[in-house]
């Protein structure tokens, strides 16, 4: 009797959901928008079609000495060769696996090039030829298999570290003698920022530590919002006068006085709208970028603005998805949305002036592994985004034209970096790779 009752109530349920060709109610009237994350594509703002994109004339840049190249993250036009040729390859290490990530940008400082493998072990190349100088494992030795992430600086001749092992260190950019350890309240997955005398790093619980540079003492400290989930890696704070604005997790971006941490003003980057649990993430991976009065922010969750860096104010605002840092160089935004995406924006307004999709997939034809872009670099009139199925490819930043490709044997999860008028790239597998 069970089964009976059972198989007349499943019956009834699939004659109420129409799978047998019953007759279908009327659709509700009305417009019907898509609510998934991948119908939410970005389009070219027609009101400045006939706006024309003018750069700054390239410059060299002798060193990249932080992530993001300096402490305000805004790098402008690069200079670099006209056609760069594969210069040399080096290993520095260990590579990506299950269990660690390659995830430290490369420094170039005082003509060597300073890396962090996935096992934590910081090494100083020749900028020149590649050629390795030292090696030195950071981590201590009750960490080494738990620890993941970290990053490096390089400011008024020492050579500074953070770790997955809740360690910020400052090294003999020499010999890789550590000449001070600090330890905060937990790991550290991105890079410090140094200026002014001060180390700001952010931890994965949401703390921002500032520690004096010459001995390590901790000066102040700020609390974030304490959030439960986040991507891998981690976010670097910017600093520009007597401002640091520090990106956490949470969403949540906040300027501070450099002096003693007082806050200046606080805002929070998420989406009125979360598709799904991962989309819904309102980490603030990409590094907040200052420039001529203004801080431009991105989160994972979809929303970019730009904001007075003195009142907190927002100029603008538009729904715009991303891990990757935005690239400002003169009148003009360039960014690399989650959606593979790489747009050309207004930097007055944020409005779109062009857009251009990138492959999505590595194999477009079974759709099978999703590509990851990260970048763009601008440098010599291009704009250069590298994929994790180890893909570089230029673009024209005038209307994003595909201009150039360029194959590794490795995938690449970091973006590239460029110094004296040459290219590195990291790939997953840990070689690291000089185009000049």
């Amino acid at each position: 009797m069970m089964r009976v009752l059972l198989g007349l109530v499943l019956a009834v349920f699939l004659a109420g959901c129409d799978l047998f060709g019953e007759k279908k109610k009327d659709p509700l009237p009305g417009e019907r928008i898509p609510i998934m994350m991948l119908d939410r594509q970005l389009e070219p703002d027609e009101r400045i079609a006939d706006l024309a994109v003018r750069l700054p004339p390239p410059e060299v840049n002798a060193e990249w000495p932080q992530t993001g190249g300096t402490a305000d993250h805004a790098m402008q036009h690069l200079a670099l060769a006209g056609v760069p040729k594969r210069a040399w390859q080096t290993s520095i290490g260990t590579g990506s696996s299950r269990d660690r990530r390659v995830l430290t940008q490369p420094i170039v400082a005082n003509g060597r090039v300073f890396t962090m493998d996935a096992e934590g072990q910081v090494s100083a190349f020749e900028a020149q030829g590649g050629r390795r100088l030292w090696r030195e494992n950071v981590l201590p030795e009750s960490a080494e298999r738990d620890a993941i992430g970290g990053g490096l600086a390089f400011d008024d001749g020492t050579l500074f570290a953070t770790t997955g092992a809740a360690q910020v260190l400052a090294l003999n950019p020499e010999n890789g003698k550590v000449l001070w350890r600090q330890s905060v309240t937990a790991p550290l997955r991105s890079g410090p920022t140094v200026a002014h005398n001060r180390v700001f790093a952010v931890s994965v619980d949401n703390q921002l530590h500032v520690l004096d540079a010459r001995d390590g003492a901790k000066l102040w400290a700020y609390a974030g919002i304490a959030e439960t989930a986040s991507l891998l890696g981690g976010s670097s704070p910017a600093v520009e006068g007597d401002v640091v604005v520090a990106p956490f997790t949470s969403g949540e971006l906040v300027a501070l006085r450099l002096e003693n941490g007082r806050q200046l003003w606080q805002d929070t980057l998420i989406a009125v709208r979360r598709i799904d649990a991962v989309s819904g993430l309102a980490d603030i991976r990409a590094l907040p970028v200052m420039d001529r009065g203004r801080i431009y922010a991105i989160s994972h969750s979809g929303r970019m603005a730009a904001i007075d860096l003195r009142s907190g104010s927002r100029v603008w605002d538009i729904p715009l998805a991303s891990t990757q840092t935005p690239w400002v160089a003169g009148d003009f935004l360039f960014v690399a949305t989650t959606l593979n995406e790489v747009a050309c924006l207004s930097r007055r307004d944020g409005r779109v002036r062009w857009v251009v999709q990138l492959p999505i997939f590595a194999d477009p034809k079974k759709q099978k592994e999703k590509v990851m872009w990260v970048g763009p670099v601008l440098a010599a009139d291009r704009l250069i985004v590298a994929g994790s199925h180890g893909r570089v490819l230029s673009l024209s930043p005038y209307d994003g034209r595909i201009l150039g490709e360029v194959k590794l044997s490795s995938g690449v999860h970091i973006s590239p970096v460029v110094a004296n008028e040459t290219l590195y790239v990291l790939t997953d597998d840990a070689d690291l790779i000089a185009f000049r």
